[in-house]
């Protein structure tokens, strides 16, 4: 009995030991996290987006990001490095070009080339025959997880930069990578600007917990920027530059959505609103988990959780919710799914015809017919 006492006291210590100092690749910082609202006032549970009709991708998956070009057809970025391009319906469906990498945000430029962030690669410029890495680092150092993208109309570029600590092409993937950052709390992300007329690239702002979606503002004066990891949506005049927002707002930048049920994603303009207002439209990939709030300011316990096996992460379950605001952060639109059969929704493509739906995971676009 002593024996096996003494090898069950080894193996506490061991274990205590394994949780208490493995080595792990982030390094949680301490953070407050607001009490979450969960499923109330605009946000309240429904159930509006179940029963999404499939728009086919051919064997393809994680439709990320999707957008109609100049030439009217559906463009969608999907996990293989794959361009999409088919009519709304999803017929006469074609590649229309294979990054090499993942992209995941794209934008049309005025000569009509679509200007990509690939998570990979960098900042692409991309035509049916040429894909040119127009940034993939400043500074001297690499831009390791380049997300989202919006080009304005006086042709500047606008892109995020999730994370300067976890690329997906380091890390096991895009998911894997948000994961870690998130966890982490560094808020390492950043936006970038792209001057195509001189090919600089300058700092528009940093100090976000996974810089995510991009969208430009109705009058072109500013940006709002998605911060995933802390759940908020940001408005940033186009004009700041190199701005330090992990204190809060600066330099004329305001949070327009806060505080927010699950984590925000993708940022795309919508129709205006019934009273001619602008709109965006916004997907929740997942919702958030009280567990991870709890410990947001216990970083030591965060390192543990990341020691354990994988399948017992805290990782929120699949639940459908994309919802639409105005720019001044009304929510007038709010659909949801909780069953999340159409899986990670980063965002929402809107035509008269019908509302097209984006996944970071699904193996189709989903897509309903709008009132």
């Amino acid at each position: 009995m002593k024996t096996i006492a003494a090898w069950f006291g080894v193996f506490l210590v061991t274990l205590a030991g394994y949780f208490a100092f493995w080595p792990i690749p982030i390094q949680p910082r301490a953070w407050s996290a607001q009490l979450g609202p969960g499923y109330v006032g605009a946000h309240a549970r429904n159930e509006k987006l179940a029963g999404l009709k499939q728009i086919d991708i051919g064997g393809e998956a994680g439709p990320e990001h999707i957008a109609f070009g100049p030439d009217g057809k559906l463009y969608a970025a999907v996990a293989s490095g794959v361009i999409l391009r088919m009519d709304a319906n999803g017929a006469n469906r074609e590649i229309f070009v294979n990054t090499g990498g993942r992209p995941l945000g794209f934008d049309f430029d005025p000569s009509g080339r679509l200007i990509v962030a690939d998570a990979r690669r960098g900042l692409l410029a991309v035509t049916k025959d040429k894909v040119e890495v127009l940034v993939d680092k400043i500074d001297g150092k690499p831009i390791l997880f380049a997300d989202a993208v919006i080009v304005a109309r006086d042709g500047l570029v606008y892109f995020s930069d999730a994370s300067q600590h976890f690329g997906p092409r380091d890390w096991g993937g895009t998911f894997e990578a948000s994961v870690l950052d998130i966890m982490e709390q560094a808020s390492t992300g950043r936006i970038l600007v792209y001057a195509p007329g001189t090919k600089e690239t300058k700092l528009v702002a940093t100090g976000l917990s996974f810089a995510n979606g991009v969208a430009m503002s109705d009058d072109q004066k500013s940006i709002f920027v998605a911060e995933t990891g802390k759940y908020r949506v940001w408005k940033i005049p186009v004009a700041a530059r190199d701005l330090d927002l992990s204190k809060g707002p600066a330099g004329g930048a305001t949070i327009v959505l806060d505080n927010l049920p699950g984590y925000p994603d993708n940022l795309m303009r919508g129709l205006p609103t019934a009273d001619g207002k602008a709109k965006l439209w916004v997907g929740l990939t997942k919702p958030r988990n009280d567990l991870i709030d709890k410990l947001a300011d216990k970083p030591f316990v965060r390192a543990m959780v990341m020691r354990l096996p994988r399948a017992l992460w805290p990782i929120p379950p699949a639940y459908g919710h994309v919802f639409a605001f105005t720019e001044d952060g009304k929510v007038v639109e709010d659909l949801q799914d909780p069953s999340g059969a159409y899986p990670e929704t980063t965002s929402a493509a809107e035509r008269i015809d019908g509302l097209f739906v984006q996944s970071l995971h699904a193996h189709s676009i989903g897509w309903m017919k709008r009132p």
